[in-house]
Parts: structure tokens; sequence; C-alpha cells
């Protein structure tokens, strides 16, 4: 058998797990099954990754590079218009959730896996991190193209957006209703743009 080197086995083993993941859940993605799902021995993959928590933080970094690239593919519509630029953000995710309910559901158990874990909460701290850099740009670059100053900042506004997308996502997985899921979509995306343009009253505590 030809030599793989720990570099092409890295992906290789990262695919088998997210399948072992989608249809098993996470709770059942051992080293031995993931070895079994690619036809390898379990000490190889203890030869790549080390513990099995190793590779897991290297799905989670799979599943949060996928989340990024397709906010950033996301065709902005023609026309200086804010409100159907975030539109067009949360239609182009919520697309994925519709169509791949399994990704999003290994997201969230891995969520709360990690939030149990030692090892990997940091690694999950990191996920959302690097998610709300990541829709903050998008905010910055909608406002740019719409030519709409942001009444707070991009950070602020993207967490709000992301913490009602999330939200929603997690009630689809529970269940699938398309037309109320569709109009809290778009509630989602017009109070985000009603904050972001400082039409959302709002009362600070200090």
């Amino acid at each position: 058998m030809a030599h793989v080197s720990a570099a092409e086995r890295r992906p290789q083993l990262i695919r088998a797990a997210i399948t072992v993941m989608r249809r098993d859940g996470v709770a059942a993605a051992s080293t031995r099954a993931i070895a079994a799902e690619l036809g390898i021995a379990q000490a190889t993959v203890h030869y790549v990754y080390g513990a099995k928590d190793e590779l897991y933080r290297a799905v989670i970094q799979q599943l949060t590079a996928e989340i990024a690239e397709q906010v950033r593919g996301i065709d902005i519509p023609p026309g200086p218009d804010f409100h159907a630029v975030i539109g067009a953000y949360a239609r182009r995710l919520w697309r994925t959730v519709v169509e791949q309910p399994h990704v999003h559901q290994l997201i969230a158990e891995l969520f709360v896996m990690g939030l149990r874990s030692p090892s990997l909460h940091p690694t999950i701290t990191a996920y959302q991190r690097h998610l709300d850099a990541v829709f903050a740009d998008a905010f910055r670059e909608a406002a740019a193209y719409a030519g709409t100053t942001l009444a707070l900042p991009a950070e602020e506004v993207a967490r709000f957006f992301f913490a009602g997308l999330d939200g929603l996502i997690l009630q689809r997985l529970a269940r699938t209703d398309d037309l109320a899921d569709e109009r809290s979509l778009e509630q989602i995306v017009a109070a985000t743009t009603a904050l972001a343009e400082g039409r959302l009253p709002l009362s600070r505590s200090r």
C-alpha cells in the first residue's frame, strides 16, 4: 500500500469524521469509527492528530471556514439598498440551513459538546469570534456599498444579526415551518437594518 503523508491524510480524516458525525452523531465519532470509515488503522488517526479532541478541533475549524466562505461568496444585489444587501446575506445562509440541515445540526452538537470540554472550549470561543469578525466585515462592506453610515459598531450589529439567525436555525432543526421561518428571517433582517441605521430604540444601562 502506498504511503500517505500526514499532510495528505489530515483532510481525509476531517471528511471521514464529518461523515460519521452527520450520520451517527458526534458521540459516535470515535477514532475507531472514523478509521473504519476511511478504511485505515485506528493508530493512523492517533498518529496524524494525536488525541481525538485534536481532530474535533480540526472539524470545527473546517465547518467555520465553510460558513465564512458562504458569507464572503454572496453576490451583492445591484443598487445602494442596505436592507436588500443584508437580506441577501440572510437568505443565502438560510438556504444552506434548508438544504443541509444535518450540517447545522452537527455544528450545534459540536458547539454544546465543546462548551463542556475544557480542551475544546477555546476552539468554540475562537469559532464564535471568527464568525463575529466575518459578519462584521460583511456589514461594513454592505454599509460602504449602500452609502450607509452605521449607527453602531459593525461588530455589535453583526452580533445582533447572528444571534437572531442562530436562534432561528435551532428552531428550524426542531421543527419545519417554511412560511413561519421565512417571516422570521425577514423580521431579523428588518430589525438588524433598523439597528444598524439607528432606527431601533435602545436603552443603555451603564
